[in-house]
């Protein structure tokens, strides 16, 4: 369960300050696929840049599970992050000079997973989202835009998270690649009981979540 209590943050731009996200609360069961859409510059970003312990709130409380992570110390949230939260990008943020697999096996080796874990599991989890094998050993500039979103996908799979934040993970795909992309997303949120947050401005895949929220200004509105 993330429970997200009456979260602000500001940031200061010259003499000004600016509300990026303003007494925001939310509840996302384990296991739901949810949407956070709204205008570019409402705090879409900054909210899951939040909910992923990148930054942290400068009041409320961000749980996942009953643990607070707005109050763990940095070395904490290192550790957090690698056990418990996989990030999926629109730029995809692969490695250019790793092949697919070797791409998985990253975040696992930040996590400590045991080496001879690490290949095993890489293949399951690409098998999983679609890529053959010929295609894992394959650098990402030999992949196509769908297939590297895979990749991408996989390798927020990799240390078992309990919640994947994605930021616009179908923004550099056809129509038809995010569609796919999406339904792959909602499978895994079914199929691992994982959390899955996606941030978006397509319209007809927020539309299609389990939940939905939407950010105005820094506030949520219904």
């Amino acid at each position: 369960m993330l429970n997200v209590t009456k979260i602000t943050k500001k940031y200061n731009s010259g003499d000004t300050t600016v509300d990026a996200i303003s007494n925001v609360s939310l509840k996302v069961p384990e296991g739901i696929f949810a949407s956070i859409i709204g205008a570019s510059g409402s705090g879409k970003s900054t909210l899951l840049s939040m909910l992923g312990a990148l930054e942290k709130p400068d009041s409320g409380s961000i749980e996942v599970d009953d643990r607070d992570i707005s109050k763990l110390k940095d070395s904490a949230l290192v550790e957090f992050r690698a056990k418990n939260v996989g990030f999926v990008f629109q730029s995809y943020n692969l490695i250019p000079n790793l092949t697919a697999i070797e791409n998985v096996m990253l975040p696992m080796e930040f996590a400590k997973v045991p080496k001879a874990e690490r290949r095993p599991r890489a293949q399951e989890l690409l098998e999983k989202v679609g890529l053959d094998a010929n295609k894992q050993i394959r650098k990402p500039s030999r992949l196509s835009g769908g297939e590297q979103q895979r990749v991408a996908i996989a390798r927020a799979l990799a240390n078992q998270p309990k919640l994947i934040l994605a930021d616009e993970p179908t923004g550099n795909l056809d129509s038809q690649t995010g569609k796919v992309i999406f339904d792959l997303l909602h499978h895994l949120a079914k199929s691992q009981n994982t959390t899955i947050i996606v941030v978006t401005h397509d319209l007809s895949i927020a539309g299609k979540t389990d939940a939905k929220f939407r950010l105005s200004d820094g506030k949520l509105v219904k």
